[in-house]
């Protein structure tokens, strides 16, 4: 029985302006992955991705009072204060992640690159703070807060809603009956 390629979304033309190269290097090929996690999946995924992060957070916060007794006090280690900015992450990665399926054949590449990044730049507001006078230790453990949330989050989504990892159409067969190339990312 023979399966029809995913079409191409209605943004492909975007590929051939000056942002191509961009899209290369990031593997945007607005090829839908195939097959598409399943919504099930995906739900249970973001369920196990906002809980394992919420558990990581709050082991980091008993190890860093453990580790730094000065920070037992320290305002960002109240469950309130950290667990509305970890769902917030969370349910903005688990939403991103069908989006990213629909606009990469290659999407844990892409996804990675991602996570990678926004982490990045979530650590901004951790240096700020601790620029403005927060203790270094607080802000130490509150990165590795940051740092553990894009782990357990980026694995559950990959992994528990997993989307097809086909390589791009140019490169899917060099004939009927040819070698695939690509990599799978």
């Amino acid at each position: 029985m023979a399966t029809s390629s995913p079409k191409p979304s209605p943004l492909a033309p975007l590929a051939d302006t000056f942002l191509g190269p961009l899209f290369d290097a990031f593997h945007v090929d607005f090829v839908p992955a195939d097959p598409q996690p399943s919504w099930p999946r995906w739900a249970a995924a973001t369920v196990v991705a906002l809980v394992g992060s919420l558990a990581a957070d709050a082991a980091l916060v008993a190890v860093g009072k453990r580790i730094f007794p000065s920070t037992a006090d320290f305002v960002h280690f109240g469950f309130a204060d950290y667990a509305k900015l970890t769902v917030i992450g969370v349910v903005v990665a688990g939403i991103a992640w069908p989006v990213v399926t629909r606009l990469s054949s290659r999407p844990r590449r892409l996804f990675l690159r991602m996570a990678v990044a926004v982490t990045l730049v979530l650590l901004l507001p951790d240096l700020w703070i601790w620029y403005q006078g927060e203790p270094f230790k607080g802000v130490v453990v509150l990165m590795a807060m940051h740092l553990a949330i894009a782990v357990v989050t980026y694995n559950a989504l990959v992994h528990i809603a997993p989307a097809g990892e086909a390589p791009p159409p140019a490169h899917r067969a060099s004939g009927p009956s040819g070698p695939r190339r690509g990599r799978r990312g």
